[in-house]
């Protein structure tokens, strides 16, 4: 055993001659990084080296070993379990009555999911293992959850979704020896119960109305019949699509995205003035009222920023359809930052990375640290029950079978 331990890979591999050859060496290796592992596990237990003298005297030491045959990915394998004396020792990398290796793989796939670098998950595994785990075996254990990741971008949805959110945040990605920038959008979704869910993640260069389309045919094909609400950023060309696909759906453009927009034209000692008349139109009780502060906001802006005035009157309709709205939905929908509260929980997990190798790379991170932020998203969101009550009005006959008892 010691002396393939010794070996390196390169060596090994002087031993190969056939595919069998190689499969057998990579179980032998496996079997050894494992019996490194328990060897590290009982060290540690016990508080002190093999054949050290610090064991005296301390109530306990080794015992021994037991056999056990396990299932890994390379066949089964039969391994040595440390005993100690006092019978207390329980192995962690394969519990006591677990027949595979699937924990190791587990651990490192957790790790990635934290947002730790290969070369974090290496350096980790060597400190605490004692054991080389390279960044090529880090990424071939954690594509073993891609399958888990197109199973789960094409599952069934529900038939209809009260409001949707739609953003995108940008990455660096590896693309032909150069670095690029790729964004992943979003599609998170409040159900009839008002849980959030994500439904789907498309990593993508540009935003397109052909782009959003095949977006929009990918949520009907999995089972979306209706979308009451959709909230977005300026994103291009999502309204053409959705208006396609889901006629009925209403749109509202963030006002906070508009409003930063906006700001980007004006000079500071300019924007505490322009916002204060500003707010007369998207704080407005009605439409009526916000119609009237947008003609004397046009009457004192329109000359010295006529960009920004073009821009309200071209989105008009989009920032304001929350004014047909009680309090409790137009908060809701007004802005969109429930997604931005999803894209900030992923930066925490990827602000570590400067740039991913792949797009797959980008996927296994987003889909991880996505799967960890749902566990808390278990209670609907404040005000639901007023806010579903007030859907049952506005769109009873569409979400009237949703809703029976």
């Amino acid at each position: 055993m010691q002396a393939m331990q010794d070996k390196t890979i390169k060596e090994l591999a002087k031993d190969c001659r056939t595919v069998e050859d190689v499969h057998e060496m990579l179980k032998n290796l496996f079997k050894d990084t494992l019996q490194q592992i328990f060897e590290a596990e009982i060290e540690e237990h016990l508080g002190y080296k093999k054949h050290s003298i610090e064991g005296n005297n301390t109530g306990n030491s080794r015992n021994g070993y037991n056999k056990k045959t396990i299932q890994t990915k390379f066949g089964k394998t039969e391994v040595e379990i440390p005993r100690d004396r006092n019978g207390e020792f329980e192995p962690r990398i394969i519990g006591k009555y677990e027949k595979t290796s699937n924990q190791l793989e587990d651990q490192i796939i957790a790790m990635y999911a934290k947002g730790m670098s290969t070369r974090d998950i290496e350096d980790h595994m060597r400190d605490i293992y004692g054991i080389d785990v390279s960044p090529t075996m880090v990424s071939k254990i954690t594509d073993k959850i891609l399958p888990m990741i197109a199973e789960w971008q094409s599952r069934t949805l529900d038939r209809i979704y009260p409001i949707v959110f739609l953003d995108a945040i940008h990455f660096k990605v590896r693309k032909d020896n150069r670095i690029i920038n790729k964004a992943a959008y979003s599609v998170l979704a409040l159900n009839m119960a008002g849980q959030k869910e994500i439904l789907g993640i498309w990593i993508g260069e540009n935003e397109s109305a052909s782009f959003w389309l095949g977006v929009c045919n990918d949520l009907k094909s999995r089972g979306v019949q209706d979308i009451l609400i959709a909230c977005k950023d300026g994103l291009s060309g999502f309204s053409e699509a959705i208006n396609t696909v889901f006629p009925k759906t209403e749109i509202q453009l963030c006002i906070i995205h508009q409003i930063r927009n906006s700001l980007k034209y004006v000079p500071y000692k300019e924007q505490k003035e322009l916002m204060a008349d500003l707010k007369q139109v998207y704080q407005a009780l009605t439409l009526e009222e916000a119609e009237l502060a947008f003609e004397i906001f046009k009457e004192n802006w329109g000359k010295r920023h006529p960009i920004i005035i073009r821009s309200w009157e071209k989105n008009w309709l989009e920032l304001t359809a929350y004014f047909k709205y009680p309090y409790e939905i137009r908060k809701m929908i007004y802005t969109t930052n429930i997604i931005e509260g999803y894209h900030r929980q992923l930066r925490k997990v990827t602000k570590t990375k400067t740039a991913y190798p792949t797009d797959d790379a980008l996927k296994k991170i987003i889909y991880l640290a996505t799967v960890e932020a749902a566990k808390k998203w278990t209670m609907p969101v404040k005000d639901w029950k007023n806010c579903i009550s007030q859907f049952a009005i506005y769109f009873g006959d569409r979400i009237e079978s949703e809703m029976a008892i």
